[in-house]
C-alpha cells in the first residue's frame, strides 16, 4: 500500500510536470516575436496569491491548447518589467490574448472552460459562416449561447450585426447562414434576422422594414442593446468581475444569495434554496426573460455590499440596475414558494413592492461608509497584525502629535505662571 501510495504521489506529480511544461516562460524577447502567430499569456508577479492560486488551471489551459496553433504562455512582471510596461499592466494576474498588433484583456472568470472560450471566439473572425446544416447541431452541443445572422452578407442589418460581433467577440460567439440552413432549426418566418439560441431556445430581434427608414444609429444603439442583454445564461453565477456586466442590461437583477466554502460547497438548505429558485427561473424563463436577468452569488459579501446590511443566507435580492434601488421579499426566504416569488417579481414590475437603496446624498453618503467599514472589517479577519500596522502606526504618531502640542500648551502656560508669581514676590 506504501509502495502504491508514493507511485500515485509520484504520478501526479509527473503529470503536473507535464501540464507545466506545456506554458512557455517568456521574456523580454516576447517582444520581438509578439506578432508571429496567437499568444495567450499570463503577467504575474511571484509573490501573487491569485497569480499562485490561477498556475494549476493555466497549465490545464495550456495542455488543452497544445495542438493548436494558440501558444500559452506566462510573464514575470517583476524580472521582465519592459513586457509588463509595454502590455500597461498594473494588476496582477492579468491574462491577454495577442493576436498580431491587437491585444484582447481578459475578464471574465478564471476557469479552464471559461478561458478556453474565450480564446476560440477571439482567434477566429468576428463572425463565423456555417455552411453544413450539421454544424447548427454541434454549436448547439458546444456552446449554450450564441448568435446568430440569418440571410445574405449585405444590407443594414448584415452591417450592424457584424459590427456588434466585433464589439461582443470577447464575450460571446457570432455566426452567419443560410435560410435553407436556418429553416432546418429555427423557426424563420422573414429574412434578414438575427436570432440568439439560449440553452434550448431561441429569441429574435425585433428587427422590421421600420428600421430601414430610420436612421441607422438607432438600429445600431438597439442591436448592441440586445446583443448585451442576451449574451447571458438564464441563471449564471453572479462574481465581481461579471456583475458590472450584468448591470449593464438595465433589467432587474435577481439574485439567489447563498454561501460557498473554500471547496466550492455550499449548505444542503442553501442548495435546495437555489435549486428551487433556479427551477422557478426555467419554468417561467418566457414570461421574466425580457424585464428580469437572474443568476446567484456565492459570495454573500457581494450581496451584502448592494444592500449595505448583513443580509443572512439564504436570500432572494432584487437589484434595479438604472436607479441602484434594491428590493428584498417580506417572506423568509427559507420559507419561500414558486409562488411567493412570482407575486414579489409581479410587485416589483408593478412598482409596488418596497424599494430600498438608490442614488440620494445620504445613500451614496451611507454606502461610501458602509464600504469602508465592511472593507476594514475583511481587512482585520484576513490578517489582523498588518491591519493594526496599517492603521496603528498612522494614530500612533497622529497620538503623539497631538500629545506634544497639548503638552507643549501646558507647559508654556506654567512657565508664564511661575514667572508671574516670581515679579510678584519681588514687589512684595
Amino acid at each position: 500500500m506504501y509502495t502504491l501510495c508514493k507511485l500515485l504521489v509520484a504520478l501526479c506529480c509527473f503529470t503536473t510536470l507535464a501540464h507545466s511544461s506545456r506554458v512557455l516562460e517568456l521574456s523580454d524577447r516576447f517582444l520581438d516575436v509578439r506578432n508571429e502567430g496567437q499568444w495567450f499569456v499570463m503577467f504575474y508577479a511571484p509573490w501573487c496569491a491569485h497569480c499562485k492560486k490561477l498556475e494549476p488551471v493555466w497549465a490545464l489551459v495550456a495542455q488543452a491548447l497544445y495542438n493548436t496553433n494558440i501558444r500559452v504562455g506566462r510573464v514575470d512582471c517583476t524580472r521582465f518589467t519592459a513586457v509588463a510596461q509595454h502590455f500597461k499592466v498594473n494588476a496582477y494576474p492579468t491574462i491577454i490574448f495577442v493576436k498580431g498588433p491587437y491585444d484582447y484583456v481578459y475578464n471574465g472568470e478564471r476557469s479552464k472552460e471559461e478561458l478556453i472560450h474565450f480564446v476560440n471566439r477571439m482567434s477566429g473572425p468576428p463572425v463565423q459562416l456555417v455552411t453544413r446544416a450539421d454544424s447548427i447541431d454541434i454549436l448547439k452541443s458546444n456552446n449554450p449561447i450564441f448568435f446568430t445572422y440569418v440571410g445574405k452578407q449585405s444590407g443594414l442589418l448584415w452591417d450592424v450585426f457584424y459590427s456588434a460581433a466585433e464589439s461582443y467577440q470577447a464575450h460571446g460567439y457570432f455566426y452567419a447562414t443560410s435560410v435553407e440552413i436556418a429553416k432546418r432549426h429555427f423557426d424563420v418566418d422573414t429574412v434578414p434576422a438575427a436570432l440568439v439560441y439560449k440553452e434550448r431556445s431561441h429569441y429574435y430581434f425585433p428587427y422590421s422594414d421600420n428600421f430601414e427608414r430610420i436612421e441607422p444609429a438607432h438600429l445600431n444603439d438597439t442591436l448592441f442593446r440586445w446583443v448585451n442583454e442576451e449574451r447571458f445564461a438564464t441563471f449564471p453565477k453572479v462574481t465581481r468581475s461579471n456583475i458590472h456586466h450584468l448591470v449593464q442590461t438595465q433589467k432587474y437583477l435577481v439574485l439567489a444569495v447563498v454561501e460557498e466554502n473554500k471547496l466550492s460547497e455550499i449548505a444542503a438548505h442553501e442548495q435546495e434554496f437555489r435549486d428551487m429558485v433556479e427551477i422557478f427561473v426555467h419554468k417561467n424563463k418566457h414570461k421574466y426573460h425580457g424585464r428580469f436577468q437572474f443568476g446567484w452569488v456565492g459570495t454573500p459579501e457581494l450581496a451584502r455590499s448592494i444592500a449595505m446590511d448583513s443580509l443572512p443566507t439564504p436570500h432572494l435580492l432584487v437589484l434595479n440596475a438604472s436607479t441602484n434601488e434594491h428590493h428584498i421579499p417580506e417572506d423568509d426566504p427559507l420559507q419561500l414558494t414558486p409562488e411567493a416569488i412570482e407575486i414579489f417579481l409581479d410587485s416589483i414590475h408593478n412598482q409596488t413592492a418596497p424599494t430600498f437603496g438608490g442614488n440620494s446624498l445620504p445613500v451614496r453618503i451611507y454606502r461610501a461608509w458602509f464600504e469602508a467599514k465592511t472593507s476594514l472589517y475583511e481587512m482585520w479577519i484576513g490578517n489582523p497584525v498588518l491591519t493594526t500596522v496599517l492603521f496603528g502606526l498612522p494614530l500612533g504618531f497622529l497620538s503623539l502629535i497631538m500629545y506634544s502640542i497639548c503638552c507643549a500648551d501646558i507647559l508654556d502656560a506654567e512657565e508664564e505662571d511661575d514667572g508671574t508669581d516670581q515679579r510678584h514676590e519681588k514687589k512684595e
